[in-house]
């Protein structure tokens, strides 16, 4: 019994069921959010959320294994009212690939739940093969922004620059840990680009 043990003893006990408590709450409070409904913006004014994104940072995705560094996403609008979505990376062979697509606003006026298809123009319309895309934490001058889906599975963070500062990038990274992300592996992009001027 731990009342028999020597003083040092009992401190080492006290200790390790201590930090057992303090681990056992961290995960109890990392569940805790992960199970809790992501929480969104408030409201994507979509004009200003257009043009030229660039990626700094985000979560293992299979469709961007083969990205090695400049990524980008390009959001115009299209003429049934629908965004153009048309994503490029340079690969690690040097060639640049792109996919387009296009997103589906979900919860019009506040544009701030999307649905992405990538499947060919032709049956794009059908609402099958969609992903979330949920705009998570944006400032007020639409320069960065967080975007995720409700899983936590994927995260991308965005930039209108290339090379943010990197306490802009870990604030937003911050963010996204407390909403419940695991962030043990996330990727930050490598940009070659130089900010536009």
């Amino acid at each position: 019994m731990i009342n028999h043990l020597p003083k040092a003893g009992f401190r080492l006990a006290k200790i390790v069921v201590g930090g057992a408590v303090v681990v056992g709450l961290g995960a109890a409070t990392m569940a805790y959010a992960q199970t809790k409904p992501l929480a969104v913006v408030e409201r994507v004014e979509l004009d200003r959320y257009l043009g030229t994104w660039y990626e700094v940072a985000r979560k293992p995705l299979v469709f961007q294994n083969k990205c090695d560094r400049d990524v980008t996403a390009v959001y115009t609008l299209n003429v049934n009212g629908n965004i153009k979505v048309d994503n490029r990376c340079v690969m690690k062979d040097g060639k640049v690939t792109s996919s387009l697509g296009e997103a589906f606003v979900q919860n019009a006026p506040f544009n701030s739940k999307l649905k992405v298809s990538f499947l060919p123009d032709a049956v794009r319309w059908l609402p099958v093969g969609r992903g979330d895309y949920w705009v998570l934490k944006i400032d007020e001058d639409y320069q960065t922004v967080l975007v995720g889906e409700p899983r936590r599975k994927y995260l991308w963070v965005l930039s209108r620059v290339p090379h943010p500062d990197q306490h802009v990038i870990n604030e937003y990274l911050d963010y996204a840990k407390g909403l419940g992300y695991d962030l043990s592996d996330v990727i930050h992009t490598k940009q070659s680009k130089k900010a536009p001027h």
